[in-house]
Order: C-alpha cells, then sequence, then structure tokens
C-alpha cells in the first residue's frame, strides 16, 4: 500500500447518520477539526456533509467552496438504509424466470416471530414482476431458450408504464449467465437507466439471496446516485477539485461513481468497525470488541487483525448477499424502556426514542435507561447540556425521575430503594449487551479475555467497566473522538474493491489451480476500479480468500488462499479445520471438504493515522472538580468527578470516579484505574482481580430473575447455532427442522430456544423415559430415543439426551437435549412419513432409551447396527449418525455453557432459579388466564375424525381446564398423536395469548389442566401408527384451541408434507400458506403457522443436490377465506422428478375446509395433483403415495385459513 502523503489541502471524513452529521477535518498541517450537525435541517442548509465543510473551513452557508482548498472528501451515509428502512427507492420492476413470480415474496416461508398472532411480512421492493420464458436447470441443461423478441416487448411494456429501474433474476445464472446477459443488453438498449443483474451484482449460488439482493441494488442505486450527485454538485467536485469517495458495507472505500446500492447498506456503521480497529492499533491492542451504545440500540463487533465479514446478512426484511462488516446490533441503548411486570424487571426491546425520550428530557417519557444512569448518581446534569424543556434551555429532569423510580420502588415492596430498582435495571441492560457481545465472539471461538473493549458512542462509557467485567475482560479504550468514531474510521480506511463467485468443487488436488484460475480473473476485474482511481499497481495490494465448508453442509469458513498460487491442498484444509475447530469445537473427520467460492480483495490508498503524541507527565491522580455518590453494585460509593481536560496524559483517576468529557460521561467504577496514555487516549485497566462468582441469593429476585430468563434460553440459542452449523442434513442445516433446551434434574423443562413449536413443550417427555427406565447413568453417557409411546413424538424426530453431573460425577445436576428432524428413519417409503403405514413398525426405525455416547465412547457400530437391523432399515445412515454427532456436539456446547454459569453463581444459585423461572413462567400464564372467557369448538378432518375441546377458566384458583372429551377414537391410518403433540399444541397456543415475552418452560404448564381420554386418536395405544400427529393433527388442535378461545380465525390446519425419495436421495419438506385472519387484521400470504416454522430449501440448492425440478411456486391471489379481516393467500408449488421417484403427501383440508369464524366465510380446499407424461391429471387425496417416473411432476396447492366476522362488515 502506498505511504500517506502530507496534504496540501483540507480532507474530510463524515459520518451522515439518521440524526446527526459527523464532520472531521483534517488541515494542512494536520490538525483535526470537528463537528457535529442535524442530518436534516432543511430551514437551515440542504446537506449536512456540505454545510459541515463550510462550517469548520468558515465559510458562509451555501458559499462557494475555493479551487484547490478541499483535497478529498470520505463519506459514510445512511441513505441507503434509511431508503430501505422506509420504502423509499426507487419504483422498480422485478424480471424473473417464469415460474418464479414470487420466488422473493415467499424467500425461506419462515415468520419471525413465531409467537405472534398476527404475522407482518416486510414489504416488497418491487412493484410489479415480469416472468420471462426463459430455463436452465442446475446441470446447464438448456430447457427453454430465451426468446429475445417477447422479452423486448415484455421489457418495452415496462419501459412504457414508467418504470426507469429492473433487477434481473434468472434462476441458476450465477454460473450459466447468457440469458441474464442478453435481458441487460435489451433492456440496456430500450434505455432503463438502472439495470441490475444478478450474476453481475452477487455471482453467488441462492436463487432468494442473490435476487434480493439484485433487488436491493436496483431499488437503492438511483437513490444513492441522486444522493452522490448532489453532494457533488454542492461541492462544485469537478471545478474544486475535490475527490469524492464513500465508504461500502465491507469497510472499503470506492470512488462515488462506483458506489452500489447493494454496497451502501451498513456503510456509516463499517466506518466505526475501521475506526475501532485502527485506534486500537494506535494504543496496542491488536484484538479489540467495539462497543457502540447509543440512544435505541447497541452495535458490537469483533476485530483480531483481520476485519470480520458476513456474505449473507438480512437487513429491514431483505436478505443481502454481498460482503458487509460483521455488526451485531441489540435493541438495547439509553433509550430503552425499562419494565417492571410484578415479578421481574425487563429492558427493552421498546425505546423511548429521542421524542419523548426518556423521563428526563421532560417531555412526558417513560423511565429508560438513561434515566437509571442519573437516578444511580452516573449522569449528573451539572454536567449534561442543559437543551431541555419548552424553551430548550432545562437540565436533566432529576425530580420526575426520582418521583418515578420511587413509586417503582413502593410498588415492588421488598425494602430496595428507588437507587437499587435503578442499579437493577442498568444490570440488566448490561447482561443484554453482553450476550449481544458473547455472539460474535465467545460464539465464534474467540477468548474474549484476551481483548480489549473499544468504547465508543454516547452512552458507552457509562456502561463499559460493567461490560468488560461481565465478560473477564480488564482493558477498555476510550480515544478522544470516540463520539465521531464512524467519521474517524473513514480518514484511516483504505480504498478496496471486492469480488465473489461461487466456485463449489471438491477441495482435491486440481481445486487450488481452478481457484488461481478464477482468483485472477476477479482480480482483474476488481483491479480495474483501484486502476481507475488513480492507484498504481505496484501499490495495490491482493488478497484471496476460498471460502470452504464440508459437503452437505451450507455453513462456510473463509481460509485465506495463496496467490498468485496455486496454494497446496492439504494446507488448505488444514487451515479450514483448524478455523471449524476453533468455531465449532470440533473436525469431521474424512467428511469431504468444498470450495464454495472464491472471494478476491484489492487494496490501496490508505489515509494512515496521523494521530499526535503528547508529553507524558508523571504518574499521578487527576485533580477532581468536585465529590459526588454513586450506585453500583448494589451499594453507594464515594467518588471522584474529573474533568476530562484535567485527565492529562500520564495522570490516573481511580476508581469509584466520573469522567466528564464534552460528548460523554466515563464511569470508572471500583477496582478500575483510567489513565491519559500519550496519544491522549483513556484506557481503563482493572486494577483489582474480579470476583468470578456472583454474590447472588437463592430466594427469587426481580432482577436476577429477568438475568437467568435470558442466561437459559441464550445457553438453548447457542446449542442450537452448534446444531445448525455442524449437521449433516438440509432438513436441519437449512431448514432449521430441530430444536434445543434445558431441563432441572427431574427433567423439568427450564428453556427451550423456540426454533420449532411442535416440539416446544414434548421433550422433557423424552428427559423423563432416559431418567425413568435408566437402571445407571454415568458421566459421559448420552442417550437417544424416538419412540412415540416412551416419550417421543414421531419416528423421524430423534431426541438426544445429555445428563449434567456434579464436578465429583457422582449427582445429575441438569439435562440438556436437541431434537432434530431426520430426513429418512426407515419405513415402508423414503422420508419415513408414509400415509399408507398403519402400524408403527411401517414407520421406520424404533428406538427406545438407547445408549448412544458409552462414558465417552459414541457407538458407531452399535447405531448403524440399530437403523439397519428394523425390518425397513433406515436408507441414508452415514447422514443419521452425522446428524446425531451434531446432535451430540450441540448437547456439549450446552453442558459447557452450564458449567460457566454455575462457576459464575454457583449451583446452589442455578438450581434455585431454574425453578424460579418456572414460577415467574406459570405466574404470566395466569395472567393471561384473566383475559379468558370458557369455549369450545369441534372441527371435523378429511378423514371423517373430529378434534373436540371445552376451554374452561376457574378464575378463582386461576387455572384453566382443556378438555379434548368428545375426540374420535384412534385412527386406523397414521392421524394419531402422541400426549407430547397435544400438550406442545396447547403450550403453544396459551404462549402466542401470554402475548409477552416469557421463557418457554414447564412452568407454562402447571395452570394448565389437559384432559385426554384414554383411547382417543390423542392418546393413541401400541402399535399405532403416529407419523401424521405430529405434522397433521397438531394443527389441527391447535387451531381448534384459538377458535375455542375466540382469539382468531383458522389457519391452513396443516402443514402439507411432501417426501420424495429413492435409495440414494430422500427429501422432505413442508410447504406453508397464508396466516390466519384475527379481531383486527389480514392474514399474510405464504408464510408458516403455527406449530411448524420450517424452511424451504432454495430452489437452486433443491436443484443442485436432488434430482427434481421446481417448474413453478407461487401464492394463489385471492385464495384466502374472506371475512371482515380476510385470511392470508396460499401457495401452488410443481416439482417434476428428473429420475424415478416415490413421492408421499401427507396434509389435510383437501375435502373439508378450513373454518371461518363469527360469519367469515370458509377458506379454499387445498389439492393434490400428479402430472404423467402421457399428459394425463391425477387427483390425490389428502394422504398417498405414488411413484413418478422421469418427466412427470406432483403440484400441492395449499388450502387457505377462513376468514374473521362477515365480508360485508365494515372495518372499524
Amino acid at each position: 500500500m502506498t505511504e500517506p502523503t502530507t496534504p496540501t489541502a483540507w480532507d474530510f471524513w463524515i459520518d451522515r447518520g439518521g440524526t446527526f452529521t459527523d464532520v472531521i477535518g483534517r488541515a494542512p498541517d494536520g490538525a483535526l477539526h470537528a463537528r457535529k450537525v442535524l442530518s436534516e435541517n432543511p430551514g437551515a442548509y440542504a446537506d449536512a456533509a456540505t454545510h459541515g465543510i463550510r462550517l469548520i473551513l468558515g465559510l458562509e452557508a451555501g458559499a462557494p467552496i475555493p479551487a484547490g482548498l478541499v483535497r478529498e472528501v470520505r463519506m459514510g451515509t445512511t441513505v441507503a438504509t434509511n431508503a430501505l428502512l422506509e420504502r423509499k427507492g426507487e419504483r422498480l420492476a422485478l424480471v424473473t424466470t417464469r415460474g418464479f413470480r414470487d420466488a422473493l415474496a415467499i424467500g425461506y416461508q419462515e415468520r419471525k416471530k413465531i409467537f405472534a398472532t398476527e404475522i407482518v411480512k416486510p414489504e416488497a421492493l418491487y412493484e410489479t414482476v415480469v416472468e420471462i420464458d426463459e430455463r436452465v436447470l442446475a446441470d446447464g441443461t438448456l430447457e427453454t431458450a430465451l426468446d429475445e423478441t417477447a422479452t423486448r416487448a415484455a421489457l418495452e411494456r415496462l419501459r412504457a408504464e414508467g418504470y426507469d429501474a429492473i433487477a434481473i433474476v434468472f434462476l441458476h445464472a450465477w454460473r450459466f449467465d447468457a440469458h441474464e446477459k442478453t435481458a441487460a443488453r435489451i433492456a440496456r438498449e430500450i434505455g432503463f437507466s438502472q439495470v441490475s443483474v444478478s450474476h453481475e451484482v452477487s455471482p453467488l449460488i441462492k436463487l432468494v439471496g442473490r435476487g434480493d439482493t439484485t433487488v436491493v441494488d436496483a431499488y437503492l442505486s438511483p437513490v444513492l446516485a441522486a444522493y452522490v450527485a448532489r453532494v457533488a454538485a454542492d461541492l462544485d467536485a469537478e471545478r474544486a477539485g475535490v475527490r469524492l469517495m464513500f465508504m461500502m458495507s465491507s469497510g472499503g472505500l470506492t470512488a462515488a461513481d462506483l458506489f452500489q446500492g447493494k454496497d451502501a447498506i451498513l456503510s456509516g456503521p463499517a466506518g466505526g468497525v475501521v475506526g475501532l480497529a485502527a485506534t486500537g492499533a494506535s494504543a496496542g491492542f491488536e484484538r479489540v470488541i467495539g462497543f457502540d451504545m447509543g440512544g435505541t440500540s447497541t452495535d458490537v463487533a469483533h476485530f483480531d487483525g483481520e476485519y470480520e465479514r458476513a456474505f449473507e446478512t438480512e437487513v429491514a426484511g431483505v436478505r443481502v448477499r454481498a460482503p458487509m462488516m460483521r455488526i451485531h446490533t441489540v435493541a438495547a441503548g439509553g433509550g430503552s424502556i425499562l419494565h417492571f411486570d410484578g415479578e421481574r424487571f425487563r429492558v427493552g426491546p421498546d425505546s423511548a426514542g429521542a421524542d419523548p425520550g426518556p423521563a428526563c428530557y421532560r417531555r412526558g417519557g417513560p423511565l429508560a435507561v438513561t434515566d437509571a444512569n442519573v437516578m444511580v448518581g452516573k449522569l449528573s446534569p451539572e454536567f449534561f447540556p442543559a437543551i431541555f424543556g419548552p424553551a430548550q434551555d432545562q437540565p436533566l429532569d432529576v425530580e420526575v425521575v426520582a418521583e418515578k423510580f420511587t413509586a417503582m420502588a413502593e410498588a415492588i415492596g421488598d425494602g430496595r430503594t428507588a437507587a437499587d430498582v435503578a442499579d437493577g435495571f442498568i444490570r440488566i441492560a448490561v447482561a443484554n449487551m453482553v450476550e449481544a457481545i458473547k455472539k460474535i465472539s465467545v460464539q465464534r471461538g474467540h477468548d474474549v479475555t484476551r481483548y480489549a473493549l473499544n468504547c465508543f458512542g454516547g452512552a458507552g462509557g457509562q456502561h463499559a467497566c460493567l461490560v468488560a467485567d461481565a465478560l473477564g475482560m480488564t482493558s477498555i479504550l476510550i480515544h478522544p473522538l470516540s463520539g465521531l468514531l464512524s467519521a474517524y474510521g473513514m480518514g484511516l480506511a483504505d480504498i478496496r474493491s471486492t469480488r465473489q463467485k461461487t466456485l463449489s468443487i471438491p477441495l482435491d488436488a486440481a481445486a487450488p489451480t481452478a481457484v488461481t484460475a478464477l482468483a485472477e480473473a476477479l482480480r482483474r476485474d476488481a483491479l480495474a476500479d483501484l486502476l481507475g482511481q488513480g492507484i498504481p499497481e505496484p501499490a495495490i495490494e491482493t488478497r484471496v480468500r476460498a471460502h470452504l465448508r464440508l459437503a452437505g453442509t451450507d455453513t462456510t469458513i473463509a481460509v485465506d488462499a495463496r496467490f498468485p498460487g496455486p496454494d497446496d491442498p492439504a494446507r488448505l484444509r488444514e487451515a479450514f479445520e483448524s478455523a471449524h475447530r476453533r468455531r465449532f469445537g470440533f473436525v469431521a473427520e474424512g467428511r469431504e471438504v468444498v470450495v464454495e467460492s472464491v472471494e478476491v480483495e484489492v487494496i490501496g490508498g490508505g489515509a494512515g493515522s496521523t494521530e499526535p503524541t503528547f508529553p507524558v507527565a508523571p504518574t499521578a491522580e487527576a485533580e477532581a472538580a468536585r465529590r459526588t455518590t454513586f450506585h453500583s453494585g448494589g451499594r453507594a460509593h464515594d467518588a471522584s468527578v474529573v474533568m476530562r481536560a484535567a485527565l492529562r496524559p500520564g495522570l490516573v483517576v481511580t476508581g469509584p470516579a466520573i469522567v466528564v468529557e464534552p460528548n460523554q460521561t466515563i464511569v470508572v467504577e471500583p477496582g478500575w484505574r483510567a489513565e491519559a496514555t500519550a496519544r491522549d487516549h483513556v484506557v481503563l485497566t482493572r486494577v483489582t482481580p474480579l470476583e468470578r462468582r456472583e454474590a447472588v441469593g437463592t430466594a427469587a429476585d426481580p432482577v436476577m430473575l429477568e438475568i437467568f430468563n435470558n442466561l437459559f434460553m441464550s445457553i438453548a440459542e447457542q446449542m442450537g447455532v452448534t446444531l445448525q452449523n455442524t449437521a449433516s442434513s438440509v432438513n436441519i442445516k437449512e431448514r432449521l427442522d430441530f430444536s434445543c433446551a434445558i431441563f432441572d434434574a427431574s427433567g423439568n423443562l427450564v428453556a427451550n430456544a423456540p426454533h420449532m413449536p411442535v416440539h416446544l413443550g414434548s421433550m422433557d417427555a423424552s428427559v423423563a423415559t432416559v431418567i425413568r427406565e435408566t437402571a445407571e447413568i454415568r458421566p459421559g453417557d448420552v442417550f437417544l430415543l424416538n419412540a412415540p409411546y416412551n416419550g417421543g413424538t414421531h419416528l423421524p424426530d430423534l431426541t438426544v439426551c445429555t445428563p449434567v453431573f456434579d464436578e465429583t460425577g457422582a449427582a445429575i445436576r441438569f439435562w440438556v437435549a436437541s431434537r432434530g428432524h431426520h430426513a429418512d428413519v426407515g419405513g415402508v417409503s423414503p422420508g419415513s412419513m408414509s400415509p399408507e403405514a398403519t402400524t408403527i413398525e411401517e414407520e421406520g426405525v424404533y428406538i427406545d432409551d438407547f445408549l448412544l455416547v458409552d462414558r465417552g465412547r459414541f457407538r458407531e457400530a452399535e447405531l448403524e447396527a440399530l437403523f439397519t437391523g428394523a425390518t425397513w432399515p433406515a436408507r441414508n445412515v452415514p447422514q443419521n449418525v452425522a446428524d446425531l454427532k451434531a446432535q451430540v456436539a450441540a448437547n456439549e456446547k450446552g453442558v459447557i455453557e452450564l458449567a460457566r454459569m454455575i462457576e459464575m453463581f454457583g449451583v446452589d444459585v442455578v438450581e434455585a432459579y431454574m425453578g424460579h423461572v418456572q414460577d415467574n413462567a406459570a405466574e404470566s400464564v395466569r395472567r393471561a388466564l384473566d383475559r379468558l372467557a370458557d369455549g369450545a369448538f369441534v372441527h371435523e378432518m378429511d378423514q371423517g375424525c373430529r378434534i373436540a375441546v371445552k376451554v374452561t377458566v376457574d378464575r378463582a384458583a386461576r387455572e384453566v381446564t382443556v378438555d379434548f372429551t368428545g375426540t374420535s377414537p384412534q385412527q386406523p391410518d397414521n392421524f394419531n398423536a402422541p400426549a407430547p403433540v397435544t400438550r406442545a399444541a396447547v403450550l403453544y397456543a396459551f404462549r402466542v395469548l401470554v402475548d409477552q415475552d416469557i421463557p418457554m418452560n414447564a412452568g407454562c404448564l402447571r395452570p394448565i389442566r389437559i384432559v385426554v381420554p384414554d383411547g382417543t386418536m390423542l392418546s393413541p395405544q401400541w402399535p399405532a401408527a403416529v407419523v401424521a400427529g405430529n405434522v397433521e393433527v397438531s394443527q389441527v388442535v391447535t387451531d381448534c384451541l384459538f377458535a375455542a378461545l375466540g382469539a382468531m380465525g383458522s389457519a391452513q390446519g396443516t402443514m402439507n408434507n411432501l417426501t420424495f425419495g429413492n435409495e440414494r436421495h430422500q427429501y422432505y419438506e413442508t410447504i406453508a400458506s397464508g396466516a390466519p385472519a384475527g379481531p383486527g387484521w389480514n392474514g399474510a400470504p405464504a408464510v408458516q403457522t403455527h406449530m411448524t416454522n420450517s424452511r424451504l430449501t432454495d430452489p437452486e440448492i433443491l436443484e443442485t443436490r436432488f434430482p427434481v425440478v421446481l417448474e413453478d411456486f407461487h401464492i394463489r391471489r385471492g385464495s384466502g377465506g374472506r371475512g371482515r379481516w380476510s385470511a392470508g393467500d396460499g401457495t401452488s408449488r410443481t416439482l417434476r422428478a428428473r429420475e424415478r421417484l416415490d413421492f408421499a403427501i401427507l396434509s389435510g383440508h383437501r375435502r373439508v375446509p378450513p373454518f371461518g369464524l363469527r360469519g367469515g366465510e370458509a377458506g379454499a380446499l387445498g389439492i393434490n395433483r400428479v402430472r404423467r407424461n402421457d399428459g394425463s391429471i391425477e387427483t390425490l387425496p389428502g394422504a398417498a403415495h405414488t411413484v413418478l417416473e422421469a418427466g412427470e411432476a406432483f403440484t400441492v396447492i395449499t388450502p387457505t385459513g377462513g376468514g374473521w366476522g362477515r365480508p360485508d362488515e365494515p372495518h372499524a
């Protein structure tokens, strides 16, 4: 890279945020000048960035900038982000392959909020879709050639309708791009100003991610271009000789004319990551965690010598496959609202914002985190700008804060003071931020204790010591420009250009040559960007990374590859395995490794750091301006107040103390010391060792209740991340058909990460079976079961249970478990979901309390014998084994995290809070019962059987009885649901009705008495088949419960379980329809509901890995049941076989439509059809099995929920 040269004119580094724009000017003599201005002030100036430049230069508003006075302007901007969030981008049309007009709207069909009554999907960025007759298959087979004449006519119609921007996204164009190139050429000839083409924007496999990225690019690029042009015109850049550059989401700068929509979404925050890395290095810290706490949220990032980037991110409901800085955001800021529900404290996620703001802002706002810091004495009105009140001249309102906290303390009534209450809320806010940092560090295999916390943002300094203590960190850096670090980062950034393309080849002896060839092609393309910006080639550095993954999985790890190469495949594999072990804790011996993609980054033209050094005074305490008292850690502390100007290089401030800077307050907690370094950085160091064991009692405390709720759930979620990342099958890795949970010593559920609703509250029966039936359980033992008649649900759901022993190995303290839906466990048809099975034996391998790991030894041979020894054995045992090893690894993650919790709090406290969180959940459900009325409902299923439920609320006892008396007897088919399935459905329904963020645990069911008479289809007896109970009956039970309670209308009442396969391939998917309507909302289209939330495999992945063609997948507009509030629209999905395959469907509402409520119309029936090679169409019943020859197709048309209220009733 080039050495920085001494400037002879001004340089400006700007971060244009949503509220404020930060401007740093570097004068010709190297001095830095900073200003902060409002981003929007139309009455005073046209653009905040150029206004800030003029302020620093001393020019009048709107005055021309003299030629030669400004050399360079580097800017990060939220213009693109705001346009995306507010849906104010360019009017846009999507052009795509016929049959896929709704592919991006459907996405992967999962819902984001699993317990929401009203499901809200993000608004599409495009206004219309044009389907083009063209189709290339995954292997390059040209099935339908693109008709240029028809394509031109379709695009001319769009142009005539006023569209000037289009996104072109064809299936498999990441590899076979000829059709996209032709369509793009035609579009440009016609005169479209913005033509974004998927193989150019994001040449990576996955239609949905690549398609969304292309749409984002077309949607935002014109907005960015207009903004860039406005800034350039305001600067009169060409005449004045100003070089204008923008920060990309990846952390590199690019010329204004190369700045694209897809690269702009994290433009501003990326500067912060560059700033935290550079300032950390300047201060002598090679490894830093960025901690940026603002008013509404906190951003955290990790840096250990290289920027960490995510290559698939979701922003504002849109999937973006472009390199972005890996920044994790949590809704915990100074404005996060404080809640007390009678039992526990909660912080956020809602925010008071800037208006009304926290209570102390004098606008009638609620108590927020900022108020808590005022209450405990860490924020003083004396040192806070007096900008409040009607005349904007009043200080922070301490009195109203004290009144509100005192009232809350009195309501709690356990003797704690107002300051104790505020301190408790601060502790919870800190815990939330700590969990965010763990996600980008500890969960990715980084030892955070070896890092410094680089703190910036207006509220960070108040909490930095507490956050560091919670993570075991002993160093904190606060830069003099920490309040403007994103802008400062712009000045320290390099000019970069990145290219990435899917390769998808095995890592064998030939792979390095292919990697080098692709890297060279990508480098030529990227190099042109930098050469065009005047950077000489010798000054440009090239970095090549191979993104590697295990065969059959989807998670890649980037490994540096030698360039110009070629590299050594053994070295690449060793680097991959080392990174895999660090991140996931294991290496998959013998598994094939795939080079998924190649990334090339070219770098040059950085500004370089210009931080001056100052004389250092002899070490001494800085002079205090006065003394104060603040409350922290449960007690009051006498503290010094030191003005930042008095903390000269070499001087120190020993905690407890408060350091007041112009833009923030730094709280130096007891045991910490702040020192000003030669570069005028403030470095805080823990000088007395932290007592690692938390002094927490075993009695329920509202603060610790919330912290333990979150900790327990975090462990379950971390188990889920491990399972997803290490599993082998599409089912678990991509469809996310799994759940993880932790239990107390008796097997009671403590926390269940909300992955798959049908698993909720049903795994404890599996743990109970192991406890009850295992004579001797030893450390290192792990158990496996799927037995529906002994703790399981249906055979494909395999549950792995691991005991957690005390440190002596004598007593079991806890249990952890993971359940995954395996694509095949045997049975009479591939996929183990046969509609023809009438006994449990015909459904697959029955596993009853099998010892999977014997004192640390994975019993692989015995397991294989189990899978192959059944009457109808499993068809893909290696995949079963690989997924079970992943489940064992997920459980081990839970064991490790529970051990850490015990180390911090002690086993007695952890055990006590396992009980307290269940008590809290029970009380939360009881409060929901107060709002319910008695009700009953009966619904007939297609087979003629019926589900009957009666709900009776006992208000005096604060309990409810859910009685299924009247439900049909056990069925001769497999529509029978074991008891845990009904429990899961009841638990899910009441958790939705609670409508609060409560933990999912056994306590939720305490106030609920479930009555299921013996011998019914909800209490089947051996050897009845049960596979449809888990997936079909559960959906009907849920619909009936909501109907009985009058909560919402029916959903589709089925999961549309489609399986296909043969001896070599097995695949399973569930197909979404519309969401239910309810009092006050219409249902959303094409989204998973109730007891399932499994994802669909991306069309390109599906066609690459399986011998099928997805011909069509669309939303059936207007198909939802009509009512005052109408149900969401359903879908139609057609799969064509490329070789002989067994297809099976388990579905409902093919004869009886989903019901309407309160006068609403019934929904539409579902249909199952097969198109034969002779052109004939067969209509199949809801449960059917058939064989498709190559060329034949299976279509599933989903049923839709019924309407709510009469269609002619007006909305209120």
